[in-house]
């Protein structure tokens, strides 16, 4: 059983932790938008990466006698109404992010789909905070947490600098849009399974189940409409479920330490700053040009280290 009172992260490691995730979530982004680029079809790419993280995960939770307890606590919690269907259902968030991947980064770049996500995540974990959704319960709106999450919108509008950006269709920015916000409910409505099964490691397979379901139901649905497609064979265009099994995991296991606001903040600076570089070493897409993404980084990180300063917090 776990504690009720959990020792928490120092706040600098809980914030390296957030900017990690974001790192991999841009990671992951261009990876799935290559696979879907190459197979022509997203939610064959989005299945694939789903499928396989879901795999690992299930194979992780069988080795290991803490996933196996995991296991045993979900059931129970699910089976008493301690564990609500509305608690395991963060996989459908997670499975919309993966598709707008597979959908939009081949044709807008890494940097102009974080632009999206950046926005919905933000200003989405400002109310799940306001409203106490989180596993940190409610966190005031101060005036460090506004200020912070101010700085990171005004980062996103630096990005949409330039002509690449201008010449983005507008549905391609919604849908990132609305991956960001449910990136913020996902992270914390797994924190809050994440409490009940005391596992984040069951958490996150709870997850990946809730997206290979919905995944692969639509994927079969487009293959007999559309017919087969061929696969590429570069390996590295399907570990994309092995690094969304990292971050989702860490997501899981920090938003208790950090709340939701702060750890989409501190993922938002992974976020551009992954971005920029992999678009520098991939260019050629409709983002912004490296100097304004990287002025669109300096702000982003101000706009973070204003939002954690403790000084700002209410006494």
């Amino acid at each position: 059983m776990t504690s009720p009172h959990p020792r928490r992260l120092p706040r600098p490691i809980a914030v390296a932790g957030a900017v990690l995730v974001g790192v991999l979530t841009a990671t992951q982004a261009q990876i799935n938008g290559a696979l879907g680029a190459a197979i022509g079809d997203a939610l064959t790419a989005a299945a694939i990466s789903f499928g396989s993280g879901f795999v690992i995960l299930l194979a992780l939770s069988a080795l290991l006698a803490g996933g196996r307890a995991g296991i045993a606590r979900l059931i129970a919690g699910v089976r008493e109404r301690r564990i609500p269907v509305w608690m395991i259902l963060g996989g459908a968030a997670g499975a919309f992010t993966v598709f707008t991947q597979g959908l939009a980064v081949a044709a807008i770049g890494v940097a102009a789909f974080t632009v999206g996500v950046v926005a919905g995540q933000t200003v989405n974990g400002v109310v799940l905070d306001r409203v106490g959704y989180g596993p940190a319960g409610v966190v005031g709106v101060t005036i460090g947490r506004l200020a912070g999450a101010l700085l990171v919108v005004a980062a996103v509008v630096v990005s949409l600098v330039g002509e690449g950006a201008a010449s983005v269709p507008v549905w391609l920015l919604v849908l990132p849009l609305l991956a960001g916000a449910g990136i913020a409910w996902q992270q914390a409505t797994n924190g809050r399974l994440r409490n009940e099964v005391g596992s984040p490691l069951t958490a996150t397979l709870v997850n990946f189940a809730g997206g290979t379901v919905l995944l692969t139901a639509a994927a079969a649905v487009q293959l007999v409409l559309a017919g087969t497609r061929r696969l590429p064979t570069e390996p590295w265009l399907y570990v994309g479920g092995a690094i969304g099994v990292v971050y989702i995991f860490l997501s899981a296991a920090l938003v208790r330490h950090t709340g939701v606001l702060q750890l989409g903040l501190g993922s938002v600076v992974g976020l551009l700053g992954a971005s920029v570089v992999i678009d520098a070493l991939f260019p050629g897409h409709a983002g912004p040009p490296i100097e304004v993404a990287l002025i669109a980084v300096v702000v982003a990180v101000v706009g973070v280290v204003v939002a954690t300063v403790p000084r700002w917090r209410r006494r």
